[in-house]
């Protein structure tokens, strides 16, 4: 059950941005208005995206972390982390400082991005936010993956970061 919060927890908030930014990314395809450029963009930004968050963020990094610090908290649970289990999956505490440093880091870049992104014209928001819905799909992707391998009793071998 423990496994299934983490994990699923995690799956819940990439879904609910995919789910809020696919309109605003499928915006500039339904309104038109779109020349070459910002055609040629749009694609190019998507083929961005999945390499560097779907593939290098999400696939190599996070989803082998969270997956693995949900399988490790499902073997030693503790009362507070298996309350918290999808923010300990994430590695936001009790985790080694550096990884703290990071996973917060990110959780401000990502949150100083969504107010930046919120304030550019049509349709360059659509076509950025059409390159983190691909990469964000992605990501939830592989953590079903990931959960379904873990359920099935596949070996977990990401550094978990956890303190010494």
């Amino acid at each position: 059950m423990i496994l299934v919060w983490g994990v699923g927890g995690v799956a819940l908030l990439l879904l609910q941005a995919i789910v809020r930014l696919t309109p605003i990314a499928l915006e500039p395809f339904f309104r038109g208005g779109l020349g070459p450029v910002e055609i040629a963009t749009y694609g190019a930004w998507v083929v961005v995206s999945i390499y560097s968050e779907g593939y290098r963020g999400f696939q190599r990094a996070f989803v082998p972390r969270v997956v693995g610090r949900a399988v490790y908290l499902t073997r030693a649970p503790h009362p507070l982390h298996a309350a918290l289990a999808p923010a300990f999956s994430m590695a936001l505490f009790h985790a080694r400082p550096r990884r703290l440093v990071v996973s917060w880091l990110v959780v401000g870049l990502v949150t100083l991005a969504v107010v930046l992104v919120r304030q550019l014209p049509y349709p360059w928001r659509g076509i950025v936010d059409g390159g983190v819905v691909v990469g964000l799909g992605w990501g939830l992707a592989c953590l079903c993956i990931a959960f379904v391998r873990a359920l099935g009793g596949a070996p977990t071998s990401h550094e978990l970061d956890l303190p010494g």
